[in-house]
């Protein structure tokens, strides 16, 4: 099982720009397979929607550094650990736009880009992006199809309901051939049967604070998407989990350290990660809650 971390890019740690290629060497020196970088976009003061159902967001989110920065920053620096998003918030973004930042960021890191993407759920976050909440699952749907063909094809083109690509010609392509990886998030019907048919992958998630971690929890729901891609004419076993390890505060590092030692063999999770942005203000702090989480898990 691959063990990951986040990247330097929220609250406190957002301070420490300057440190987030220290940081993605170090972690790597230490054995980290994966850095990590979540979207993001503003924090409104009078929230419509909560963070993770609640009535507010936290405060940590008030400071954040652009995902695509930090993920070429961290490409730059390192050699071995791969880089992903959990996750940009694809309707957000002109689907050419994003593929031309993706697949620079996968030739700049040598073809060790992981994408995840997601449809948010904040409104203030849509008016700020000029899209229209309501359209999300529709966007990400032709997002996927435009970044696909940006990809695979040349000339690309394609003719949708929200986006238009006239044939262009496209030469570069991602190193990892025949694309990154592409994982998507969330626990609703739409989006498990768009896992099922459209992903290489699925992200849920895991908060310590709202107890132990069941891996009924991941293969239950993971059983049912390999159901889906079975009917939907794909081999359900190329289909892998990386389980998101979400603390809320450093009170919880015996939980994140037990989720991800109980994501271990036998539980079908192939690769975890934990979010260190309310486990440390300062990156070394960071660094040795890295430290300490491999050697707890490998020791």
């Amino acid at each position: 099982m691959r063990i990951g971390f986040t990247l330097p890019q929220f609250g406190p740690l957002a301070e420490g720009a300057r440190e987030v290629m220290h940081f993605a060497a170090e972690a790597e020196r230490l054995g980290a397979d994966s850095l990590w970088v979540g979207d993001r976009m503003l924090t409104p003061v009078e929230p419509t929607v909560g963070y993770a159902g609640g009535d507010t967001i936290p405060e940590v989110f008030h400071r954040v550094l652009d995902p695509f920065a930090v993920m070429s920053a961290a490409a730059a620096v390192t050699e071995r650990v791969e880089i992903g998003t959990n996750v940009l918030v694809g309707p957000w973004y002109a689907p050419p736009m994003l593929a031309r930042s993706l697949t620079t960021i996968d030739r700049v890191s040598g073809g060790r880009l992981l994408v995840g993407l997601g449809t948010g759920w904040s409104p203030e976050e849509y008016r700020a992006a000029g899209v229209p909440m309501h359209e999300r699952g529709a966007r990400l749907d032709e997002c996927l199809d435009v970044v696909q063909a940006w990809w695979s094809d040349d000339p690309v083109e394609y003719s949708g309901k929200h986006w238009t690509v006239p044939a262009s010609r496209v030469g570069l392509k991602p190193a990892r051939r025949p694309r990154p990886p592409v994982y998507l998030a969330g626990f609703a019907p739409a989006a498990m049967q768009r896992v099922a048919q459209r992903a290489d992958g699925w992200l849920p998630a895991h908060v310590p604070e709202w107890g132990p971690f069941d891996p009924a929890e991941v293969t239950g729901p993971m059983t049912r998407i390999r159901e889906l891609a079975r009917e939907a004419g794909r081999d359900p076993a190329e289909l892998e989990t990386v389980l998101r390890v979400y603390p809320w505060s450093t009170e919880s590092m015996d939980g994140v350290l037990d989720a991800v030692a109980s994501a271990g063999p036998g539980t079908g999770i192939d690769h975890v990660f934990v979010e260190l942005m309310n486990l440390a203000d300062t990156v070394e702090q960071a660094l040795e809650i890295v430290d300490r989480v491999l050697r707890a898990v490998r020791r």
